[in-house]
């Protein structure tokens, strides 16, 4: 059996953005996020990341449908869903403790920190997933 050419392509153009996220999002655990610049920078990264997933869930998802592979179709739009669901929720959050921040609230960069650890790991966890994943997707029935 060979690999779909769909699959593959819809995998490499999921698994691209996380990756990117994945590797660029641990520098700012070397920083101190009750600096302005860097916390509007991870709030920046975290948007771009949120609007990319979405935009690559849904083009993924269009892919799988048109294939014929309703799973993988619903997996990748899981994947859509949490990423515009996600964006809301978290940027919502973020901006609420960048308020804080800036109002004077000393706990708000370790709020930050928490929400950056947990996007960390939120990005890991689908990460983990969409990489298992492949085996069973990338073969055609």
């Amino acid at each position: 059996m060979t690999p779909d050419a769909v699959a593959v392509a819809v995998m490499i153009i999921l698994l691209f953005p996380m990756g990117y996220f994945t590797l660029a999002s641990p520098a700012f655990l070397l920083v101190k996020l009750d600096i302005q610049p860097v916390a509007q920078l991870l709030r920046g990264m975290f948007n771009a990341h949120f609007l990319v997933m979405r935009v690559v869930g849904v083009i993924g998802t269009v892919a799988f449908l048109l294939d014929g592979r309703l799973m993988a179709a619903i997996g990748v739009g899981l994947i859509a869903g949490l990423a515009i669901w996600g964006r809301r929720w978290f940027m919502q959050r973020m901006d609420d403790q960048l308020s804080a921040r800036d109002a004077g609230d000393a706990e708000a960069p370790r709020r930050l920190r928490r929400l950056h650890w947990s996007g960390m790991l939120g990005n890991a966890v689908l990460l983990v997933a969409l990489v298992t994943s492949i085996p069973y997707i990338a073969m055609p029935a």
